[in-house]
């Protein structure tokens, strides 16, 4: 005969677990930056180029593009990072480590394996790569909310990182921008607790792509504008359709800026999508607070509207107890949009002076050094090269062994 006792004790404790776990807070408890060494004034690309300069400072919303130095990549960046989170909380909780790029150093290995072992995090902590061009930086944030609602007790290291290098005297050009964003998802969160729903979109569109074989990314930039708006529009209405808020009701939203004018052309076509039209100064002055540090670093790919929401939680006055949504796109194409409440007292966790200090501490360099820097290839002969110390950061690229890349903390 059946056990019906032992099945039935066993059902109740399944309807126990998905009780608590539904009303489980989830969401970032906090969030830190890191950019490059190097930063490219665009009025120095336009003037190269013999054009005017408001091409880039107004007609695309850009000043400047961040860049990494000899011995930077996107696993120092990311490093970097994570580290003032670490300091701040400690390690012991952190299960998961979750790493967004498309800026991948290894087709094997996870670039989040890599700092892992600079962070010195437990043996018990997962660590995989995700990737879908700008957007995985979503996915991950999702994947770990999940995992942090199952389990209340773990954390999940979510980090964000990439360096956006194009051709020379393409139309990306200007775009090009490096940096990371970490954050840190946990019960109980003190930044931004995460809505229960979302939308997503997915459509394959050849709007963007880099094959293994090139080390520069491909665009097809009209293309690519419209697979945006389609992507962004249809996530939002399944977003709507799955019990999302409306767009009124949000304070703000957060999007996806592979150059900050792109927020704003997003902005104002979701805002008649929604029914809730703006002109276009409108739209910008809605979402200024969004839009100042990715006009100072460049696209940062899987970084940027994190990096937008940095700006937003570091330059509105007070946001708490307000919800913002968040708007995210990546080539090829797959969106989001999701959202979720500021809590209370998120300003006293807050890294403002940070992120603009790591901006100001670049070095500016004129265009020779740029090319100079955008000609350097990775070594593909498997043999001894060593880098020279540059980065003043807290993690280096040292060299390359054996075809392996070798990393260290920055004396």
């Amino acid at each position: 005969m059946p056990d019906r006792s032992g099945r039935a004790r066993e059902e109740k404790d399944v309807r126990a677990i998905s009780t608590s776990t539904s009303t489980v807070s989830v969401g970032i408890h906090d969030i830190s930056t890191a950019t490059g060494h190097y930063a490219l004034p665009l009025e120095t690309l336009a003037a190269q180029q013999g054009i005017d300069p408001q091409k880039f400072l107004v007609g695309i919303g850009q000043e400047a593009m961040s860049l990494p130095a000899e011995d930077e990549d996107p696993v120092t960046l990311a490093a970097s990072a994570a580290a003032p989170i670490l300091a701040r909380h400690g390690a012991e909780n952190i299960r998961t480590v979750l790493f967004a790029t498309e800026t991948g150093v290894d087709q094997s290995t996870a670039a989040g394996v890599y700092v892992h072992s600079l962070l010195g995090l437990p043996h018990t902590a997962r660590t995989v790569e995700l990737k879908q061009a700008c957007y995985s930086g979503t996915a991950a944030l999702q994947f770990a909310a999940n995992l942090v609602a199952r389990d209340p007790s773990q954390q999940v290291l979510v980090i964000a990182s990439d360096i956006a290098r194009y051709a020379l005297d393409s139309g990306g050009e200007p775009t090009q921008g490096a940096g990371a964003v970490a954050m840190l998802v946990a019960a109980d969160p003190a930044v931004l607790e995460l809505d229960p729903f979302s939308g997503v979109y997915t459509r394959d569109i050849p709007d963007f792509w880099r094959p293994n074989y090139l080390s520069t990314a491909l665009v097809d930039g009209k293309l690519s504008i419209r697979a945006y708006i389609d992507a962004l529009t249809g996530a939002w209405r399944d977003y709507r359709e799955h019990g999302g808020r409306a767009f009124e009701d949000l304070a703000t939203i957060c999007y996806h800026q592979p150059f900050t004018k792109m927020a704003v052309k997003a902005h104002v076509a979701l805002a008649e999508v929604a029914g809730q039209p703006v002109e276009k100064d409108v739209a910008a002055a809605q979402l200024a607070d969004t839009l100042h540090y990715n006009r100072l670093i460049g696209n940062s790919y899987t970084a940027s509207m994190y990096y937008g929401l940095a700006s937003l939680l570091d330059h509105r006055e007070d946001l708490a107890g307000q919800a913002v949504g968040l708007a995210s796109y990546g080539s090829g194409s797959v969106s989001e949009f999701f959202s979720g409440t500021v809590r209370d007292g998120y300003r006293s966790h807050g890294r403002a002076a940070e992120t603009r200090a790591g901006i100001e501490a670049r070095e500016v360099i004129d265009y020779a050094r740029y090319r100079e820097l955008h000609e350097r290839e990775v070594p593909v002969d498997g043999g001894e090269h060593e880098l020279p110390r540059v980065t003043r950061a807290p993690f280096r690229l040292a060299g390359y062994s054996g075809h392996r890349r070798l990393y260290e903390r920055n004396a």
